[in-house]
């Protein structure tokens, strides 16, 4: 995330979920991440409590866990500070189809309400707003980016970036135009179907 220019210092989190053996393992709080070593993951239960580890997990343990519990398909959660994705969320705008690789997220990223960090109120507004996205945006705060994996959660929060940084360039120029529903579902179902051969990846 630091290299990719997604996050500075200790900020945002990363988790990952195995559901077969039900353990999930976050990021520790406060831990920079060139200083993280593997031993300073927490692995947890599936409730929250502590399986392995010596570290506090993340304060926003409970927005993963609560989108581990809503969707069976998430596998892995990104959260970063991304500076053009966080500029919408700090406008309270949801990023819409100005681009197609809007699609990483579904037809548009939406908008999660404010609530501060680290409380049940944030997961839950979390959990009500991401439906069946991929990337949520979190009021004057960052983005969440979900996936089946670490690497299609992670490059949805890249994409979605690039995204928020051409609709901001597009918006300083002028009005972009925004993609159709329609489109967008063309766009979706394409996505499903990219790749090599046998494989559903859509990067």
């Amino acid at each position: 995330m630091l290299k990719a220019g997604l996050t500075t210092g200790s900020g945002g989190n990363i988790s990952c979920f195995n559901r077969e053996k039900q353990y999930i393992a976050i990021t520790p709080s406060g831990i920079e991440y060139p200083r993280l070593e593997p031993r300073d993951i927490v692995i947890l239960h599936p409730d929250g409590t502590l399986f392995e580890g010596e570290n506090r997990p993340s304060s926003e343990v409970g927005f993963h866990l609560s989108l581990y519990n809503r969707r069976r398909d998430i596998n892995a959660v990104v959260h970063t500070h991304s500076t053009y994705a966080t500029t919408f969320a700090c406008l309270n705008r949801e990023i819409p189809a100005v681009h197609y690789l809007v699609g990483f997220a579904g037809k548009k990223v939406p908008l999660a309400p404010y609530a501060t960090y680290g409380t049940p109120e944030l997961a839950l507004n979390i959990a009500k707003t991401i439906e069946n996205y991929n990337a949520v945006l979190l009021a004057n705060h960052g983005v969440v980016a979900v996936g089946k994996d670490l690497t299609s959660a992670f490059n949805t929060a890249e994409e979605i970036e690039l995204v928020a940084r051409i609709c901001y360039q597009a918006e300083c120029i002028g009005k972009p135009v925004i993609l159709s529903d329609e489109e967008m579902e063309r766009v979706i179902e394409k996505f499903a179907d990219y790749g090599p051969r046998g494989h559903n990846d859509s990067k």
